[in-house]
């Protein structure tokens, strides 16, 4: 299996608040690569998969995940958590922009984000 990037995901108040982290991770070198209303995401330039994510909330699923897990197969990786009986906090679907994901709990009770871009 192979991951292509895990990143941080932190749930913000509100868009103002989301503004604000955005601006101060600004200062850390950090660019906006996406930007949805509800969750932005911070890359580096020099390493794009250097990333954090802002969530005022999750528009698609029950929850804000605290990190996410980029993967080359999503369906490969699904089929194992599934049958290793973890805890599928939200069921694999794709998404409009472009993911194809779902959502499986952690022993220690976080939420991981895993998915893959669709490729076209």
């Amino acid at each position: 299996m192979t991951v292509r990037r895990i990143v941080p995901d932190l749930k913000v108040r509100d868009g103002e608040q989301l503004r604000a982290s955005s601006d101060f991770y600004g200062l850390l070198g950090l660019e906006e690569v996406m930007a949805m209303g509800w969750v932005t995401t911070l890359a580096s330039p020099a390493n794009p998969t250097a990333q954090i994510s802002l969530f005022t909330e999750e528009r698609t699923a029950p929850l804000v995940p605290d990190l996410s897990v980029e993967v080359e197969d999503v369906d490969a990786v699904y089929a194992r958590v599934t049958a290793s009986g973890a805890e599928v906090v939200r069921e694999l679907r794709d998404e409009e922009w472009g993911v194809r994901r779902f959502f499986v709990r952690d022993p220690g009770g976080r939420v991981v984000n895993v998915l893959t871009h669709h490729r076209t």
